[in-house]
């Protein structure tokens, strides 16, 4: 597989066209931001840990049917996935209070919830990722009816198989954000899951083991994303 030019960058990851149409090259920086980039710095190695992390979760979920980007890992920063058309929406699921759902509805960190929340931002920097609901995506051509459904659908399952997973390594999946992008006329997940994207607390202790330690800068940021990595290549 020959790797040519960069085609993307964005604020984690770098895209590389390759020789073969059907595929790209992700690659995983170090450069972290938080609150749509307006606290930026570098976690070292993030990226490395990021891409094994990455692996051994998009491994696990295709290994329970969900059919992501994923191909293959080519080098500790670097994996080959398919091209697809990213849908630009963030989906993101709640299974505990914490973040900006916390600040926008006045909520105690940490409440459970008794069903999980799903919700819809618009994938847009420049807009602060706004919260879209599903008449928003419609009318907007964001996504189609039947591509909603499925969307919604998968990300509950997702959410189930990765809360076991997470669950198996004392680990407890407080929320995450996923992208899904279109690839020979079917949705499929795309992006990355990593400490970048999960809220991870270690069970019964509460230690936040995710991006939360450099976005308030609770230190060990470092020592945690080793942490989640060592517990999933466990």
């Amino acid at each position: 597989m020959e790797k040519r030019k960069q085609i993307y960058e964005g604020k984690a990851k770098i895209i590389f066209e390759t020789d073969q149409p059907e595929y790209v090259i992700q690659y995983f920086k170090d450069d972290a931001t938080a609150f749509n980039a307006a606290k930026k710095g570098v976690i070292e190695q993030k990226g490395i840990m990021n891409n094994k992390i990455s692996t051994k979760i998009f491994e696990f979920l295709q290994s329970q049917g969900v059919e992501t980007h994923f191909v293959k890992h080519l080098s500790d920063r670097e994996m080959l996935i398919k091209k697809v058309e990213i849908v630009p929406l963030e989906v993101i699921i709640r299974n505990k209070a914490a973040g900006s759902l916390c600040r926008l509805l006045g909520l105690p960190e940490g409440r459970a919830f008794e069903t999980p929340i799903l919700e819809f931002c618009y994938k847009n920097d420049a807009l602060n990722d706004p919260l879209v609901n599903e008449y928003h995506i419609r009318a907007l051509n964001f996504a189609t009816e039947k591509e909603i459904a499925f969307i919604k659908e998968s990300t509950f399952k997702i959410n189930d198989l990765m809360r076991n997973f997470f669950s198996r390594l004392n680990l407890e999946l407080i929320d995450f954000k996923l992208e899904f992008g279109r690839y020979q006329g079917k949705i499929i997940l795309a992006d990355e899951i990593s400490p970048d994207t999960c809220r991870l607390w270690e069970t019964g202790t509460g230690k936040k083991l995710d991006k939360d330690r450099f976005r308030h800068d609770l230190g060990n940021i470092e020592e945690a994303y080793k942490e989640v990595l060592s517990r999933v290549t466990s």
